[in-house]
């Protein structure tokens, strides 16, 4: 084809065909398209951007504002049990105690294809004292927030004078209320629900929030005056990196929270124990968003513990999963205790990042502290019992006062980019064969062939996977270390080799240090182990590292041969000799 027959384009009309389409006709053609993609596998970024997610500048995904349904009432209504029935599944703290929950939580829970935020509140009563007044201040800041109110009454107890004070609140309000009369477990006792209609809240809805019965209608009601977007309630924001604040009862987790968020997020009290439900809230600490999620105080002899205070220990354990980097708050005004190591050995076990808070730091200027030399003998607690998590990143702040609140930031910065980190194969294959020849393993009737091995991925600690070899029968001779660590001495090691091991060496990216002992040991553990059970193949399966003691598990064919053996970390020395 020549050039004198080369097409050449029109004029372009597509600016005036655009303009003349109406917004009605574009959202219709644009519901058909979406509908014509459900029979595709899409990406996560393209189902949200379907689904009207934006991005902003900062890199935070913006979602619509969900709507908002609290849950309120007098204390021991059974608030708390139709959060679970509504959500389904246990989540939220329930005991037949009154008081259990204090604080304002929130869940996301879904009906009928619609999502939607619950907030559990705590009882509400009138002319409180105390801790009691600060859980009916969260309870007042729920229903302003909130789209649709669930007024929870026990039926068989009937109104009380409590609920006629609740009454007044929900009328001053404006919000859309539905009464709730709970505990109505089978139809025999619903007449008694029809005396709550002196309350003048319209038709009371019998449900029994332990059996799930009239749990459906109520939420279909719900669902008919709840609208798609919430009048009151922030954008949902996706992306910020989830932090919890962990620790001793009474260190100031809360307090630290509220300072983060400038307000009253949560109750806060000198009564140890005070929060029993992880909260939750998007706090802008620095430039940048986080969620913050703060927990119940761990205490000691959690097994030993019962009620309320086991069920928050336990989910104190799930918010840490669900996290990315945890700051374990200590208080400065006592001694690091056992319990304090405990929580940080916790944390190194569910492979988060770690940040070390210690707390209340103006104490330590007062007079008092000042002539018990507090700030020198911390110092010494800190290279004592805490010389295992050396690494971690650590900040003297005053969660009362909002003192150094802002060295936060660069703490969970470098706590995240270290957790963040890949190590490439090459690298780390060259620092473990260099830690391999510096102490190399017992010798038998030949050398074990260390294959190659690999890091997992950037949120899983070093991963050494093959090292395999016929485990003779006969006694190996011992493995003496070859050097200690500046945080232990000669001689400690020397007398308790198989719970230190802690020579330390430069990693390969130089800004982590391996026991080099520690991978001597494990190899000394697998043929000490495989001395019981005859010649058979055993495998170095995990050897965790700097920051989780390391996991040995001894492997027969395709199945584990009994338990996992752990390799003691140095830790549990720290404080000895």
């Amino acid at each position: 084809m020549g050039t004198e027959d080369e097409y050449e384009p029109g004029p372009d009309h597509l600016a005036e065909r655009l303009a003349d389409i109406d917004e009605e006709l574009a959202d219709q053609r644009a519901e058909a398209l979406r509908t014509s993609l459900g029979d595709y596998e899409l990406e996560d970024e393209d189902a949200a951007l379907l689904a009207g997610v934006g991005l902003g500048e900062d890199g935070v995904e913006y979602l619509p504002a969900l709507p908002v349904v609290a849950i309120v009432g007098r204390p021991n209504v059974g608030k708390s049990a139709l959060v679970n029935r509504i959500l389904g599944r246990r989540e939220a703290v329930v005991e037949d105690t009154p008081g259990v929950t204090r604080d304002r939580v929130t869940y996301k829970a879904e009906w009928l294809d619609r999502r939607f935020t619950i907030v559990d509140t705590g009882g509400w009563e009138p002319d409180a004292r105390g801790i009691d007044r600060s859980v009916a201040a969260q309870a007042e800041i729920a229903i302003d927030l909130c789209d649709v109110v669930l007024f929870v009454v026990d039926a068989k107890v009937g109104a009380t004078s409590t609920d006629e004070h609740v009454v007044r609140m929900l009328r001053r309000a404006g919000k859309p209320v539905f009464l709730v009369a709970n505990k109505i477990d089978d139809a025999r006792q619903e007449p008694e629900a029809a005396a709550l209609w002196g309350l003048g809240l319209g038709e009371p809805l019998a449900v029994s929030a332990i059996h799930g019965r009239g749990v459906a209608d109520l939420l279909d009601a719900v669902m008919k005056v709840l609208p798609d977007v919430s009048a009151v309630a922030k954008q949902e924001i996706g992306g910020p990196r989830r932090v919890a604040i962990l620790g001793r009862p009474n260190v100031g987790k809360s307090s630290l929270l509220n300072k983060a968020a400038g307000e009253e997020r949560v109750v806060v009290n000198e009564l140890a124990g005070t929060t029993r439900d992880p909260v939750d809230e998007i706090v802008d600490l620095g430039g940048r968003l986080w969620r913050f999620v703060d927990t119940a105080g761990i205490r000691r002899r959690v097994h030993l513990q019962q009620g309320a205070d086991f069920y928050a220990s336990l989910r104190t354990s799930a918010a840490l999963e669900k996290a990315e980097v945890a700051v374990v708050v200590l208080d400065v005004s006592q001694s690091i205790s056992e319990q304090d190591v405990r929580i940080i050995d916790m944390v190194l076990e569910s492979g988060r990042a770690l940040v070390l808070a210690f707390n209340k730091w103006d104490v330590l200027n007062t007079p008092e502290f000042e002539d018990q030399e507090r700030r020198r003998y911390l110092e010494r607690e800190i290279e004592q019992d805490l010389a295992h998590v050396s690494w971690a990143p650590r900040v003297n702040i005053s969660a009362r006062t909002g003192r150094h609140l802002d060295k936060l930031v660069p703490a969970l910065e470098t706590a995240l980019d270290s957790w963040d980190t890949r190590i490439p194969t090459g690298k780390f294959n060259a620092f473990l064969a260099e830690l391999v020849a510096e102490h190399p393993h017992p010798l038998a009737r030949r050398q074990a062939a260390a294959h190659p091995v690999r890091h997992a991925g950037r949120h899983a600690p070093a991963d050494v996977r093959a090292v395999h070899d016929r485990i003779p029968r006969p006694r190996l001779p011992p493995v003496h270390p070859a050097a200690a660590c500046a945080s232990c001495t000669a001689s400690r090691a020397r007398r308790s080799w198989s719970t230190c091991g802690c020579a330390s060496v430069a990693s390969a990216d130089g800004d982590r240090s391996l026991s080099a002992l520690r991978l001597v040991d494990a190899l000394r553990f697998l043929c000490e182990r495989s001395e019981t059970k005859g010649r058979r193949r055993a495998s170095l399966c995990d050897v965790v590292g700097p920051r989780h003691p390391p996991t040995v598990t001894v492997w027969e064919g395709d199945d584990p041969v009994s338990a996992a053996g752990r390799i003691p970390s140095p830790a549990r020395t720290a404080g000895s000799g």
